[in-house]
């Protein structure tokens, strides 16, 4: 699916074919911090997120902590490959697209991401990454 029409699907909040699962969720991410500023990205996904959740029924799915490290995480590793295209990215920053284990597990414990305060409000790392 062509990165466009992915959006395009996310922003409507229609599934579109193949399913909306994490990979999907981390490239709609890509596309938005690739093509704004940070702030205005993180603006855009989080309410697209919450819109989407909300029209497939599902509004309590959304957790602000995961969601936002997510995001600067593909802003970190934007900053040495903005020049490549959605594959290219997936293919080189493969860690991002796997859900469990996930690479928050080496900032997070889990019952951190677990506490309903991560849920609401974007929380710190616990721990660094070695």
């Amino acid at each position: 699916m062509e990165d466009e029409d992915l959006v395009r699907a996310f922003e409507a909040g229609t599934v579109p074919d193949g399913g909306f699962g994490h990979e999907q969720h981390v490239h709609v991410a890509w596309w938005y911090v690739k093509r704004h500023p940070l702030p205005d990205a993180m603006a855009r996904f989080i309410a697209g997120l919450k819109h989407f959740a909300k029209c497939q029924n599902k509004p309590d799915l959304y957790h602000e902590t995961i969601t936002v490290a997510y995001v600067l995480l593909i802003n970190e590793r934007l900053s040495e490959s903005r020049d490549l295209d959605w594959s290219a990215f997936a293919e080189r920053h493969a860690d991002l697209l796997q859900w469990r284990p996930s690479i928050l597990e080496g900032y997070y414990r889990p019952e951190t991401l677990a506490s309903p305060r991560a849920r609401q409000v974007f929380v710190m790392p616990d721990q660094w990454r070695a």
